[in-house]
């Protein structure tokens, strides 16, 4: 009887402690935590550079994260955790992710049949970085499309593709690309360069009827001066691109295109 009340005693006086304890010691949470967390789309995409939205939030209140620092909210995210901080912020320019291969399988062949896992990373391992015939090509074995959580990659004719309506612009398939063919651009601007194959013209036009040849014709075409040619690749200055389309039109192989239209 006697073991019995000493233990009863005991945990009687243990659980005053802790409940003593648990009172002196209590840590208020800032209340615009639970705020800065409400403003947030609750992707917990990664895409802010934070595992997921509670850390970002509490990154955000430390001083240690941008509010405009979530790419799948946008402006409208950022002025909600402004207004919450009482701090000012600047535009968010929203960005989309794009592919930068048109090579298809009609367009470009393949050296060797792959039979390995299904994952960019490991075909890009295999002899001559993948079995394609372009180095620089999409393996189109998915792993972008695997890690996208809006289902805005998919996989048609060997390459990857991204629908820009359903892309947040969270960037995290940049880092899935073994070939770094993904960019994140202006959502705005429809004019892209589909081709990321720094070859001379004659080997390119030897594997690939899509890849640019570094003619430059759409540099000439060009009134603004926001297509420049270096090491045979076209690239768009989105900077000063007015989407005109000149040099969608005067591109011979195509690799220049306009998805607005």
């Amino acid at each position: 009887m006697i073991p019995a009340l000493l233990l009863g005693g005991m945990g009687v006086l243990f659980g005053l402690g802790l409940g003593l304890a648990s009172v002196k010691f209590k840590v208020t949470e800032d209340p615009r935590l639970s705020s800065i967390r409400g403003a947030l789309p609750g992707a917990n995409c990664g895409g802010c550079g934070y595992a997921g939205c509670d850390l970002f939030a509490a990154a955000v209140l430390s001083g240690g994260a941008q509010p405009g620092g979530c790419p799948v909210g946008g402006e409208k995210t950022a002025r909600d955790i402004a207004g919450v901080l009482g701090v000012s912020v600047c535009a968010v320019e929203q960005k989309k992710a794009f592919v930068r291969c048109l090579g298809s399988d009609g367009k470009c062949g393949a050296r060797y049949e792959y039979y390995g896992l299904r994952d960019c990373k490991s075909a890009a391992q295999m002899a001559g970085g993948g079995f394609k015939n372009c180095t620089y090509g999409c393996l189109g074995a998915g792993s972008c499309q695997s890690v996208c959580k809006f289902g805005a990659i998919s996989i048609s004719g060997g390459i990857a593709s991204v629908d820009p309506e359903r892309c947040t612009g969270c960037g995290v398939c940049v880092a899935s690309c073994p070939k770094n063919l993904i960019a994140m651009i202006p959502y705005m601007n429809g004019i892209h360069v589909g081709c990321r194959s720094k070859d001379p013209s004659r080997d390119v036009r030897r594997i690939c009827r899509a890849g640019c040849i570094g003619c430059r014709l759409c540099e000439k075409a060009c009134a603004y001066g926001a297509v420049h040619v270096r090491n045979n690749l076209a690239a768009i200055d989105y900077g000063k691109c007015v989407q005109c389309g000149a040099c969608v039109a005067k591109c011979p192989v195509k690799c220049i295109t306009d998805e607005k239209r």
